[in-house]
């Protein structure tokens, strides 16, 4: 599973109230939360961003609320991956299991710059930067949450298991 996008950078401590602000929690239209997603920091975001762009944030990115809407908004604003150091836990699992793959990349943030092109090769664990012709590794992505990304999310992955 490949993703292809150029890179949008933020910095530390963004919670999911700056995410996706919670008082836009009244609806549960993804297409709508998209509208909204990062417009704290970032008016017009999802006019902004192109589909499978990557967000390389900073440390404790979706800290805060427990809530997948943050997630959701973002997958839906066009977003393609999410790369940072680390990730609050409960952010990481909610962005897996809505289909939006996080990553893990120790000193990440030291050797990619905004507006880099990268490709991102999940079951081979590669960051191409095509920008600058460098590349970077990460610990491989368990094979079980490959699937469920490939299949779009936790709900899609588990109904093709029961259904098979």
């Amino acid at each position: 599973m490949k993703i292809h996008g150029r890179v949008w950078k933020y910095g530390d401590n963004i919670d999911t109230d700056i995410i996706y602000p919670g008082k836009y929690l009244v609806s549960f239209d993804p297409e709508e939360a998209a509208r909204h997603a990062m417009e704290g920091i970032e008016v017009d975001f999802y006019k902004k961003i192109s589909k499978g762009d990557i967000l390389l944030v900073g440390k404790n990115f979706g800290s805060g609320s427990a809530r997948e809407q943050a997630s959701l908004a973002l997958k839906y604003a066009g977003v393609g991956a999410m790369l940072s150091e680390n990730f609050p836990r409960t952010f990481y699992r909610n962005s897996i299991n809505i289909g939006l793959p996080v990553i893990e990349v120790s000193g990440i943030k030291d050797v990619i710059d905004e507006k880099d092109e990268l490709e991102i090769d999940l079951e081979g664990g590669i960051i191409k930067n095509i920008t600058k012709g460098e590349e970077y590794r990460f610990p491989s992505i368990p094979a079980f949450i490959i699937e469920i990304l490939k299949s779009g999310g936790a709900v899609p992955f588990y109904k093709k298991r029961i259904s098979s």
